[in-house]
């Protein structure tokens, strides 16, 4: 299974000018494996400038990042290489159009994969569909598109290179709650599906603890946690303590122990909160 080490890795914006910002200081990170990582922290905490890391859109400032134990700089010709194997899907997908189309937007990457124009019709096609666009949209600018457009087709303009690893920064921003659960949904398919594993920024608490196997809380550039939902929502004051939020279900879940009904301090899904609420009433309907 492919893995992407961070070894050492710090990131410094304006590094020697006056007002340089170091936006990441030291971390040490394996990522990878067929699991959903959700990163979360406070704007400025550093989590964005990482996942531009992952596949060399930035360079560390030092430390290194290594994919399958190669440092992806070692040979900076190759770095295009890296970005079909690390597929990232920024947060302003707007940035990342540009062709005259959405298919050829789409195209793109596997075009530059070196792949016939056979299998690259097919990737786009699969791609649109997994993205939930409208194959009536492929002959349109990607300009011409809504901000929820924009950002199914920056994401399926990756899926169709079919990358190891697929980095997502904030990709249901800007979609309603429907569109939210259906492209989470959809990512989530995916990951387990293929087996892919799938790095995903999001400030929404309740996305990370419903999608998320592991979850990384990055605060001041540094990791403050990282763990499975349970570990990192039942910390819940120390998330509070780093500006974050928590799910809504954990607020009720800390009334309820307040009040000598106590189902646990890791509760982040109410699905979860349901469960532990059967099982302290012995399994009764409520």
């Amino acid at each position: 299974m492919y893995q992407i080490e961070l070894k050492n890795v710090s990131f410094v914006y304006g590094a020697g000018e006056p007002y340089e910002i170091r936006a990441l200081d030291n971390i040490n990170l394996h990522l990878g494996g067929s699991v959903m990582t959700g990163f979360m922290g406070h704007t400025g905490s550093g989590k964005s400038t990482l996942v531009q890391l992952l596949n060399g859109i930035l360079k560390p400032t030092s430390g290194q990042v290594l994919l399958d134990g190669k440092d992806i700089w070692e040979d900076p010709k190759k770095i295009r290489d890296i970005r079909f194997r690390v597929g990232v899907v920024m947060q302003y997908p707007e940035y990342q159009l540009f062709d005259e189309t959405v298919r050829d937007d789409i195209a793109f990457g596997p075009k530059n994969m070196g792949l016939s124009k056979e299998e690259i019709e097919q990737r786009v096609i699969d791609a649109v569909h997994f993205a939930g666009l409208d194959e009536s949209l492929l002959d349109k600018s990607p300009f011409e598109l809504s901000g929820g457009q924009k950002r199914r087709a920056a994401l399926a303009g990756v899926i169709a290179m079919r990358p190891e690893i697929l980095v997502l920064d904030e990709p249901a921003a800007g979609l309603d709650p429907g569109g939210r659960r259906e492209i989470l949904g959809r990512i989530r398919e995916f990951q387990r599906s293929s087996g892919t594993s799938v790095i995903i920024v999001s400030h929404s608490m309740e996305d990370m603890a419903m999608y998320c196997d592991r979850i990384i809380v990055m605060s001041a550039g540094k990791v403050a946690m990282d763990g499975t939902c349970s570990e990192v929502f039942g910390r819940y004051n120390e998330l509070l303590d780093v500006g974050l939020d928590v799910p809504q279900i954990t607020y009720v879940a800390d009334e309820l122990r307040k009040h000598g009904i106590d189902i646990g301090a890791d509760i982040y899904t109410v699905k979860y909160a349901a469960s532990q609420i059967l099982s302290k009433i012995g399994g009764r309907q409520i």
